[in-house]
């Protein structure tokens, strides 16, 4: 009774994926039919098109330029570091299985690259919190959503690492340790789908900007649905078994590539 019952969960899983890659089209649908909206409008009022020049040409002092652009390399360098940790982590679980017994002690060099990412991101992911800027992390988490969703991200990373350097230590070996990294990656993903940059706000052709953010986080929601649901079916006893995990982990390289060639 257990083949059929694995069989509808890799379609569900499938259907639920498809869906997490087709959601980058939306907006692009979306866009087109605003375009064409604006476009109606610019015929009647001729206010759009002053509207959006308006909108991209923000004037901006040399003092704040400088200040943009330190954000803008600072989270372009975290995105990259995470990603080339997540490169790393992704080789080493691919060559899990092949390692010889004496080089046991590698097993726990993928986990401990979600806890360095985790706890680099916790500590340097917003640089105007303390020690490097005058804000409290209390007023921080308290009064900005894109603060809070950085340590989040954070939290999900160490959760993962901590608990997977476990499993490797056989400190832990209850069944619903295996569901931790699945559902984190998933909880991960979706908030993604919904995380902006304000450091772009503000901006010099700030809508083109978020655009390209907010299109290049979908994928990155796509690439962590993926991960937590391939993760989850390579834990259950099943003829597929080592495909999934061969997905899962293909899928924390492409990531971690996604993450390497992120700009802003």
């Amino acid at each position: 009774m257990r083949n059929p019952y694995i069989r509808l969960l890799w379609l569900v899983a499938l259907v639920a994926y498809a869906v997490v890659l087709c959601l980058p089209m939306i907006p692009a649908a979306a866009q087109y039919a605003s375009a064409q909206d604006h476009s109606m409008l610019s015929r009647n009022t001729g206010m759009a098109d002053m509207s959006m020049q308006m909108d991209d040409q923000t004037p901006m002092n040399a003092s704040q330029m400088r200040m943009l652009m330190a954000d803008k390399e600072g989270s372009e360098f975290n995105h990259h570091l995470a990603g080339i940790f997540l490169i790393l982590a992704g080789f080493f679980i691919l060559a899990e299985g092949a390692l010889p017994r004496q080089w046991s002690v590698l097993r726990f060099v993928w986990p401990s690259c979600f806890l360095i990412s985790g706890l680099f991101l916790i500590g340097y992911s917003d640089k105007e919190l303390w020690p490097f800027g005058p804000q409290s992390w209390w007023y921080g988490l308290t009064h900005s959503l894109e603060v809070l969703q950085h340590k989040a991200f954070a939290v999900i990373l160490l959760a993962i690492g901590v608990i997977e350097v476990q499993r490797a230590r056989a400190v832990i070996k209850s069944g619903w340790s295996r569901w931790i990294f699945p559902v984190l990656a998933c909880c991960g993903s979706i908030m993604l789908l919904f995380h902006e940059h304000s450091g772009v706000i503000n901006g010099p052709g700030h809508m083109a900007a978020m655009a390209q953010i907010q299109s290049e986080h979908r994928s990155f929601a796509a690439a962590g649905f993926g991960i937590g649901i391939f993760k989850g079916f390579s834990e259950l006893p099943n003829q597929w078994q080592e495909m999934f995990a061969r997905l899962w982990s293909s899928l924390v390289i492409v990531l971690g590539v996604l993450l390497l060639v992120y700009t802003e």
